[in-house]
């Protein structure tokens, strides 16, 4: 036995120096997006906001996302993806310096963070495909899951908890532009970290085409929903998750704040705290999963963990104790980053190489793609209706969806069609370093051929 093999699961993937250098670069990342949460809520409040601005913000951010994260899948599909990430780390670097000299001149207005907030979505659309794609070519497939729960690990207690905390204070010191210009500088560790990592090859065979750019961008947006609805465990998993963003997004983006500061008398802090405790379930559930093997039944637990772990929501509506959406914010991250786990090591065993870029941005596309309306309609139903209905929805309806999901795509029986066993790699998954400039499609999938869906016939263009 290896060094490595006597390494406890979770950690295994850090024994791999590039691997721990994206780690340091992607945890500046993560709390630099925790800290813009905050940051942008309390200047918009402190502009005399109200929840239907806030909401403007936060629709900026999900449109940017929506608009520009089927162009990152197929970017990601044929461009280094070291050099998206460090493009990417850089923009988000220059936002955050932005809204920190227009707050401390005194000049920001709402309309401000929306656009900014609107560039930074834009950056996370290009982010995902491309982090997610480069993952498979650095670690072997035995890692993967580990290193999904490292990321969903650091993603709640970065984003949702440090980020967040540190916010708070720079806030209570001084006030949200500290808060900006702080970020800004905490982005040079993500930019130093992928700087130093070494660039690896597509894991696509990119043959010549006399098309135009752009047309050969459409056609490989087609390849990747042709892929889609083919692949009935990934569209009946994308169809639940839109509605399920539409249900609970809203809510919780828009409507927190305003439950913490008009039913439990808190402020910046407080909220922070009922973040921090979602980053904390959410840190702990990704952990436990990462130090265990898939489940058998991946697709059906990972669905009900998704419905089920909404129910607490409905309890932030209710509630004037602070202490009850603390825990009812632990449990909604602790299931649903432990299924989120799931779900991305899913795409990168189960996706044919060549595909996961595109795939994994028809992912964020499809299930993202109401958020822009479920932000759109939560501040007026939490100022119409009250913050009582809104989550209640919130809590009872994903439960609803993930029952029927189930029972109409018939999930069961296609997980036990193609088992993924971790503790034993599979050597012709083309995944790993060494591995990365392979095209073959992952044994387990039934696709006749990676290149059906993968090469585009010159004729057609």
């Amino acid at each position: 036995m290896t060094s490595e093999n006597r390494m406890p699961r979770a950690l295994r993937p850090f024994a791999d120096g590039q691997y721990r250098l994206l780690v340091v670069a992607l945890s500046a990342s993560l709390l630099s997006a925790g800290a813009w949460v905050v940051a942008a809520a309390w200047q918009v409040i402190e502009l005399g906001g109200s929840p239907i601005d806030l909401s403007m913000v936060a629709i900026g951010a999900s449109l940017g996302l929506v608009v520009a994260v089927l162009v990152g899948g197929v970017v990601a599909d044929r461009v280094p993806q070291r050099r998206i990430l460090l493009t990417i780390e850089v923009v988000r670097s220059i936002v955050f310096t932005v809204a920190g000299v227009l707050a401390v001149t005194g000049v920001i207005e709402v309309w401000h963070l929306a656009l900014l907030s609107f560039v930074l979505g834009v950056a996370d659309g290009f982010f995902y495909p491309a982090y997610s794609a480069w993952l498979p070519a650095l670690l072997p497939s035995d890692q993967l899951l580990a290193a999904n729960g490292v990321e969903g690990m650091l993603r709640p207690v970065a984003q949702n908890a440090a980020g967040p905390a540190l916010a708070s204070v720079l806030i209570a010191v001084q006030a949200p532009w500290l808060a900006f210009l702080v970020v800004a500088a905490l982005q040079v560790v993500a930019i130093v970290g992928l700087g130093l990592m070494r660039t690896t090859a597509v894991r696509r065979d990119l043959e010549a085409s006399e098309a135009h750019p752009v047309r050969q961008m459409f056609a490989d947006l087609r390849d990747g929903f042709t892929y889609l609805l083919r692949t009935r465990w990934l569209f009946a998993t994308l169809a639940f998750s839109i509605l399920l963003v539409l249900a609970v997004i809203g809510p919780i983006e828009v409507l927190i704040p305003f439950a913490v500061r008009d039913q439990a008398g808190g402020g910046a802090g407080e909220f922070a705290l009922v973040l921090a405790s979602f980053g904390a379930g959410g840190a702990i559930g990704s952990l436990l999963v990462a130090s265990l093997r898939l489940p058998r039944r991946y697709l059906t637990l990972m669905i009900l963990a998704w419905g089920f772990g909404c129910i607490p929501l409905a309890l932030i509506g209710v509630t004037s104790w602070l202490w009850v959406m603390v825990v009812a914010t632990f449990v909604v991250g602790f299931l649903f980053h432990a299924a989120s786990v799931v779900w991305g090591t899913l795409l990168q065993r189960r996706v044919p190489p060549a595909m996961l870029g595109r795939v994994s941005s028809l992912d964020f596309f499809v299930s993202l793609a109401l958020m822009p309306l479920s932000m759109a309609i939560a501040g007026p139903m939490g100022e119409w209706l009250g913050l009582a209905p809104a989550f209640l929805i919130a809590g009872f309806v994903p439960p609803l969806l993930a029952i029927v999901t189930l029972a109409a795509a018939r999930l069961g029986q296609d997980e036990l069609a193609h088992p993924l066993d971790d503790g034993v790699p599979d050597p012709t998954q083309v995944t790993g370093a060494g591995a990365a400039a392979g095209f073959e499609a992952p044994a387990d999938e039934e696709h006749s051929s990676a290149d059906a869906v993968e090469r585009v016939d010159p004729e057609r263009n």
